[in-house]
């Protein structure tokens, strides 16, 4: 299995990453034992990442706060869920950041912040015991009674001071977009890629994670997501899933033809997609380099296009051709059907229409005009 140092993810962590033992008052790097507890748990790389920094942006507020983690766990119910919010709030004042006219933060990944924060915690106390438990954390519980009279304990987390996630309308990919970046691309390897991710509905760290000796059934011209934590560019399926999708013939003969074109570079390792240029030529193709790739195409043709556009431009495709529901969340490879509704561009003029088609054929259905 692959390993890393936690310590490489960034360089500002690390002076951060200090706790005092409440017994032998030792320093203990704990932080770090936590992110390398993640790593032995599978984490993604991505996950682990983010872990990282906001537990880095968590010690900068307590240290403006002057205090220390023991501290926090000593305040009451309200100071602490004061605590918490005021960290909320310091995030989205873009206080975890020296970066000037930054993009506004979303609430959601505030939120996704605090979570981790709090995740930290939750190790921490299972590591000392005599800290007692997160006040904010524990749960509540009050009893209920039901329709019939029978009383049920109900359970809930005391802490409710999340902001509220804004609604983050991501556009699916418009077809002649795709079509206008296709011919802006100056070669066949960044082409494949975008066919795949428009075909496939693959996530973007899915479609780099193909292993073209093993991944592909050239037969039947199927790609496969397989997980693996130990790809050498950190490329990950997401919920250690696996499944497959078929391309076009279309695509495949453009499959054929970038495999002929760029044999020299690939036979010296596994992955479908590598760099064609530069230094790290052969080395296998990394999320931020296709990041750099469209970020170069918006300049070029004005059209903004990320690879999550193109997951939705598939799911809209395939709903408008009919797909059941649970087809495509299946093949985007969602664990809820929630998830896949919110990919689906299903506007309210499309539901009133599917409404008044449906009564047109059901007119009598429950036999109304008896009841007059």
């Amino acid at each position: 299995m692959k390993r890393y140092k936690v310590e490489s993810i960034s360089e500002n962590i690390k002076k951060y990453f200090f706790i005092r033992d409440y017994d032998t008052m030792d320093i203990v790097l704990l932080p770090t034992k936590y992110l390398k507890h993640k790593i032995m748990s599978n984490r993604s790389p991505n996950t682990v990442r983010r872990s990282a920094f906001a537990i880095c942006y968590y010690l900068e507020y307590l240290n403006e706060m002057q205090m220390e983690i023991p501290q926090v766990y000593d305040l009451d119910f309200e100071k602490q869920n004061e605590h918490f919010v005021n960290f909320l709030y310091w995030l989205k004042a873009g206080n975890h950041t020296q970066k000037e006219n930054i993009k506004p933060i979303h609430n959601g990944t505030c939120n996704a912040y605090l979570e981790d924060v709090f995740r930290f915690f939750l190790y921490i106390e299972a590591q000392y015991e005599q800290l007692g438990d997160l006040k904010v954390l524990s749960y509540n519980y009050h009893v209920a009674a039901n329709a019939v009279g029978v009383k049920k304990k109900l359970r809930y987390q005391s802490f409710k001071g999340y902001l509220k996630a804004e609604d983050r309308k991501v556009r699916p990919a418009e077809h002649n977009e795709i079509v206008t970046i296709l011919q802006a691309c100056t070669n066949c390897r960044d082409q494949l890629l975008l066919l795949l991710i428009a075909e496939t509905g693959f996530r973007i760290g899915e479609i780099l994670g193909v292993d073209y000796a093993h991944d592909i059934d050239y037969q039947n011209h199927l790609i496969g997501v397989y997980f693996r934590d130990d790809n050498e560019n950190d490329a990950r399926a997401k919920n250690a899933e696996y499944r497959k999708a078929r391309i076009s013939d279309d695509t495949y003969e453009f499959l054929m033809y970038y495999l002929a074109e760029y044999r020299e570079l690939l036979q010296h390792q596994r992955y479908l997609f590598v760099n064609i240029s530069g230094n790290t030529t052969g080395q296998p193709l990394k999320v931020d380099s296709v990041y750099d790739m469209l970020n170069r195409m918006e300049k070029k043709t004005g059209i903004d296009l990320t690879p999550h556009m193109l997951r939705r431009y598939f799911a809209n495709m395939r709903r408008k051709d009919g797909w059941r529901l649970e087809l495509i969340q299946q093949a985007l490879g969602h664990k809820h059907l929630d998830t896949t509704i919110r990919y689906l561009n299903i506007i309210d003029d499309e539901l009133i229409e599917a409404s008044q088609e449906f009564y047109a054929k059901h007119s009598a259905l429950y036999g109304v005009e008896k009841l007059l």
